[in-house]
């Protein structure tokens, strides 16, 4: 497996689902015991194997497309990431919709990271079978990372509160670039 491959699809799961270890340390928070962590644990991976299950079947479909095409698609993070920056610039502070068992947990996973869709589309089409495995076994394991590393969070408020203050600037910059190095064929 390229370590290459292998650290752009790390960089890219973490950058894209910076809000969702955000949302993590607060549901975190809010889990009463141990029951309440593991479906917390339980909703996000379902979550998450929804959207890769979209993203893998979008990236198969754009396989259908000519070769050189499938660069084309990384007008979608740039205009994604574009429109997370007006998001930012125009709202501060968002709370997090409220979620309640492990189909509430998975729900809010898909509605927050649904966009990424757009973002993982072109990187998976334009990287070939074997990388494909390779960003799917990485998203996987990154979503352990994050619930663990939002667990930590939880008991952390610090940190958590610089997450939410800039985690929305990260955003907007890294799928712009995401987007541009797609066109380019840097993928």
């Amino acid at each position: 497996m390229d370590v290459g491959l292998l650290g752009r699809a790390a960089a890219m799961f973490a950058v894209t689902n910076v809000d969702d270890l955000v949302l993590l340390a607060v549901f975190f928070g809010q889990a009463a015991g141990r029951r309440g962590e593991l479906k917390v644990v339980a909703g996000q991976f379902l979550g998450f194997a929804a959207i890769l299950a979209v993203s893998v079947a979008g990236a198969l479909g754009a396989g259908l497309l000519r070769h050189g095409a499938v660069r084309w698609l990384g007008v979608l993070p740039v205009l994604l990431g574009i429109r997370a920056a007006w998001q930012a610039w125009r709202q501060e502070n968002d709370e997090p919709p409220p979620a309640a068992g492990v189909l509430g947990m998975a729900t809010v996973c898909v509605a927050n990271g649904g966009d990424n869709v757009g973002v993982y589309v072109p990187a998976f089409a334009a990287t070939g079978p074997a990388g494909l495995v390779g960003y799917v076994a990485v998203f996987l394991a990154g979503v352990a990372v994050w619930c663990a590393a939002g667990r930590l969070l939880a008991t952390r408020p610090g940190v958590a509160r610089l997450l939410a203050r800039w985690g929305h600037v990260a955003l907007p910059a890294v799928l712009i670039a995401l987007g541009v190095l797609i066109l380019i064929g840097a993928f």
